[in-house]
């Protein structure tokens, strides 16, 4: 309805201007429509209910990392229709950074990742529809700074670091069958790696060997269990950002190994390239990278200085970033997915959502 059929059809109604139940209804409703019409907008606007989308096509999450010189376990989810960021219900999940996370059938995978103290091979999995925790098959390995991604049935956690070596070894796990199987190594140690998949290969990029930050990349094809090395990278990138957007993979900032960076390189798997695109707003590394909306979004990180909670987006159509909204935390060493749209998201609160 628009605000005219509100307040003409509505506000004089008998049956509503009768109704104990129905004027404080009433009264909310007319105040959110003065607020945006007179462009006092806020953070209550944006995420007051009776001004939100009830269905987003989609959420971006971004959990766990590091804050305020510790892990945190809070999970922020981004509603790119309005804008804006909330905070999802509390966890008594084990706080955690250099994870990796996975959204698989209707279900968000928590993989490995470092405490401040110890280093996880566990795998905690997030029930959207139920709201609840329960923790599955361990991987063969700890694995800190882990690059993760999904194809076809399986979870794939590649790399790492499991508190003494760099690692090369590769695992995947079905979660129809709650197992990890081990697969052909890589053909370089990798951690603060990041990995993508695109025409049923998994791509991963750059890293830090224990040695040297690194701007070779490999693909795996699961058909053959196979790695294959790529054209290298430009740049060394360690804390990178890879990504499939608009049939190439993106490869984001990072760190050099002398300094953080903000520009952008890309890969065509046709022609086995590499070439430049625009450079982020400002350097960063260990973001958070998701798409959604058609849309490449980086989140979070480390500036070389201190973490951010700035957020910036780039659009392939205008080959332009943009700065958005900010997450309430500053983090570094967070994992970013993208949830489809649920039936089930309550949003029902300013400042404190739960997924129900």
């Amino acid at each position: 309805m628009s605000p005219g059929d509100i307040i003409e059809n509505v506000t004089y109604n008998e049956l509503v201007r009768s109704s104990k139940e129905c004027r404080p209804i009433l009264h909310r409703a007319r105040k959110a429509i003065l607020d945006t019409q007179t462009n006092m907008f806020s953070q209550y606007t944006f995420c007051n209910p009776l001004t939100h989308p009830r269905l987003p096509a989609a959420y971006l999450l971004a959990v766990g990392g590091w804050t305020n010189g510790h892990t945190t376990n809070e999970i922020e989810a981004y509603d790119i229709r309005t804008d804006c960021w909330f905070s999802v219900a509390e966890t008594d999940e084990v706080p955690r950074a250099y994870l990796g996370t996975a959204i698989f059938n209707g279900s968000l995978y928590c993989i490995g990742g470092f405490d401040g103290a110890e280093y996880f091979n566990t795998v905690d999995k997030f029930d959207l529809g139920t709201n609840t925790w329960q923790e599955v098959a361990p991987m063969h390995t700890r694995r800190c700074y882990v690059s993760v991604t999904v194809l076809d049935e399986f979870i794939y956690a590649l790399g790492g670091f499991d508190g003494e070596d760099r690692l090369k070894t590769a695992e995947r796990y079905q979660p129809s069958t709650n197992q990890w199987t081990l697969i052909e190594s890589m053909n370089e140690k990798r951690s603060d790696a990041s990995c993508t998949t695109y025409h049923g290969r998994v791509y991963i990029c750059g890293g830090f060997s224990g040695d040297e930050c690194l701007r070779t990349a490999e693909y795996y094809n699961p058909q053959t269990d196979q790695w294959t090395m790529i054209a290298s990278m430009s740049s060394r990138r360690s804390g990178i950002g890879v990504i499939t957007y608009a049939n190439h993979i993106f490869a984001i900032g990072g760190f050099s190994g002398t300094s953080r960076l903000h520009t952008v390189e890309v890969y065509n798997p046709c022609t086995g390239t590499w070439h430049n695109m625009p450079s982020m707003l400002m350097p960063r590394s260990n973001f958070g990278i998701a798409v959604i909306d058609n849309r490449l979004f980086v989140v979070g990180g480390y500036q070389g200085f201190t973490t951010t909670s700035e957020v910036e987006c780039f659009d392939v159509e205008t080959h332009e970033w943009s700065a958005i909204c900010d997450m309430e935390i500053s983090r570094s060493a967070l994992s970013c997915c993208m949830v489809p749209r649920l039936p089930n998201m309550a949003l029902d609160a300013p400042h404190s959502h739960s997924l129900q």
